[in-house]
């Protein structure tokens, strides 16, 4: 089966080509350094020629609210007009668990409006919705940053292994579409001050975590369960203090 990755190259998007290609499929990886441009339509209908499933696993290079909504909305227009005149099947989607409960936090706003523009089209689809990655840990602790303190809400959290994403999608990937959602998330549920304050001494890190029921997270004030999913997510089995990737966290 042909399947095309759009942002093949990235974090997600590489470790989705090599699962699946791993699987006896064609996993071909299309993003701009690979000549396939989803905001000018370059290259898109070259690499969708013959491809049955397309995945979504791209990112705005900004994250300024109206440059990701632009850059959402124009990138899966294109992406859905090129599949459709290409015939493919089947469009999976990548996006985050919680999008609808912040709405004033402007990448989820952007990532909301993708969405619609998927359920509305003619192509068959399936959304997965992940929680935050464990790659992602140390950029969300610099995000929330001042100074030497760190300021994280007692919230519920619940990070999953970019593996562990990559995995479900490229199942999802191969089955028949869901035309609807899915959640995905790790095996361990945490109040998010507490384990950026375990994760930060486990690295050495000198800054001061602070529980701060008003801080916010890139932006706007999660409320408890934000960022975790419904009983009916697909958990991982790979815990945060096992993940390999944890000590190269350290500075």
């Amino acid at each position: 089966m042909k399947i095309v990755v759009v942002g093949g190259t990235g974090l997600i998007g590489s470790k989705l080509v090599t699962k699946l290609s791993e699987h006896g499929h064609e996993a071909v990886a299309a993003s701009p350094d690979t000549g396939v441009n989803t905001l000018t339509g370059e290259g898109l209908a070259e690499v969708l020629a013959g491809a049955q499933v397309v995945i979504d696993v791209s990112n705005s290079p900004s994250f300024e609210p109206a440059a990701v909504l632009e850059f959402f909305e124009t990138s899966t227009r294109n992406l859905l007009a090129a599949e459709a005149a290409a015939g493919v099947g089947h469009h999976v989607a990548l996006s985050v668990v919680g999008t609808e409960r912040m709405p004033e936090n402007g990448y989820f706003r952007a990532k909301i409006a993708q969405e619609q523009l998927i359920e509305k089209s003619s192509i068959p689809f399936s959304l997965v919705h992940a929680t935050q990655f464990f790659e992602f840990v140390r950029s969300i602790a610099d995000e929330a940053t001042d100074g030497n303190t760190v300021r994280i809400a007692p919230v519920l959290f619940q990070p999953i292994a970019g593996d562990e994403v990559a995995q479900a999608i490229g199942r999802v990937a191969v089955g028949s579409p869901l035309n609807g959602r899915i959640e995905i998330a790790g095996p361990e549920r945490f109040r998010m001050d507490e384990f950026f304050r375990d994760a930060l001494t486990g690295w050495g890190d000198p800054r001061e975590v602070v529980t701060d029921p008003h801080a916010h997270y890139f932006g706007s004030e999660p409320g408890e369960r934000t960022l975790v999913p419904g009983e009916s997510a697909i958990l991982g089995q790979l815990r945060y203090r096992d993940w390999p990737g944890r000590n190269a966290a350290r500075k």
